[in-house]
């Protein structure tokens, strides 16, 4: 699989897909949805959708696809090359979720969490098969939160497609089963080729699976803390596992500016807000006028 789109800037996210059939152009068409990485505190997140036409299901279950967890990485890799050689048929996209995007994402101001995130990235990829040409009937999506909810409001953006949403979905059709060994593929490839931004030396690549209860992974995440500026875009630093290292191994910044409003007026209310008004003694107890006054050119009256 080719995802050197990605690779060349992994800052951010990127969708890639292949060929769309001609026969998916004309006949009634099923997709299945499916992830990869969701879990991980390292790399990517990819969301793949496989589509085909709905008389071409035999042919599709012919060619034995499966979970992709199920699956070793050899097995994956030839069952994506059955399914990219069955491009006659067989379509295949991809969205692409940068380490970066899901961490800013989920920390900006306005926090998305990563239901959002998975939401948004399979409505966007059924959304650009439509606006591909695909006809599309049947659309099969594993679960992310609620299956009922998930289910209806997909059928609401989607009137005229019969969704099913439903746990474990990879096991259950095929089309889901071959979007996540799309996925899972495409997540292997992004992981195992990184490119690191940062100038960070030869890195290690061993880092196991990526998930934080895995002891590589653990090891890997202390070894390429810095403790000034916390970890290199490859890592989730939204993660509850990163932030801990950060918090107990990172230097600690003061920012001026971290101080809200709230605390900053309680402060500041503590202060008389006659004392800038107050006549001027001698030089020991003279009160220090306020910025807010000078800047004004305002002179308490007693001076006038």
């Amino acid at each position: 699989m080719d995802i050197s789109a990605f690779d060349t800037d992994n800052s951010v996210s990127c969708r890639l897909a292949s060929i769309i059939p001609d026969i998916c152009k004309t006949e009634d068409c099923c997709l299945g949805i499916d992830e990869a990485g969701r879990g991980p505190v390292l790399g990517p997140m990819v969301y793949g959708i496989c589509f085909c036409p709905v008389s071409k299901k035999e042919e599709l279950k012919d060619l034995k696809v499966a979970d992709s967890k199920t699956l070793s990485e050899a097995e994956r890799e030839t069952l994506f090359q059955k399914l990219d050689e069955g491009k006659s048929f067989i379509g295949w996209a991809l969205h692409i979720l940068s380490p970066n995007t899901i961490s800013t994402s989920m920390l900006q101001r306005t926090k998305c969490n990563l239901n959002t995130l998975s939401h948004d990235a399979a409505i966007g990829l059924v959304q650009f098969a439509l606006d591909s040409g695909v006809q599309l009937t049947e659309v099969f999506v594993d679960t992310v939160g609620p299956a009922e909810k998930y289910e209806e409001k997909l059928s609401k953006l989607f009137p005229g497609i019969n969704v099913t949403v439903r746990p474990k979905a990879d096991s259950l059709f095929p089309i889901v089963s071959a979007a996540s060994i799309c996925a899972k593929v495409a997540r292997d490839h992004a992981v195992k080729n990184w490119t690191f931004l940062e100038d960070l030396g030869e890195v290690d690549a061993d880092y196991g699976s990526g998930y934080p209860n895995d002891p590589k992974t653990k090891a890997w995440l202390l070894k390429y803390l810095d403790p000034l500026f916390g970890y290199p875009q490859f890592v989730r630093f939204s993660w509850s596992t990163a932030q801990a290292l950060i918090d107990s191994k990172g230097v600690t910044v003061h920012w001026d500016d971290d101080e809200d409003g709230e605390k900053a007026a309680q402060r500041q209310a503590k202060r008389s807000m006659l004392s800038y008004f107050s006549a001027p003694g001698g030089s020991n107890n003279q009160t220090q006028t306020h910025r807010f006054f000078t800047e004004r050119r305002l002179k308490s009256i007693n001076t006038l």
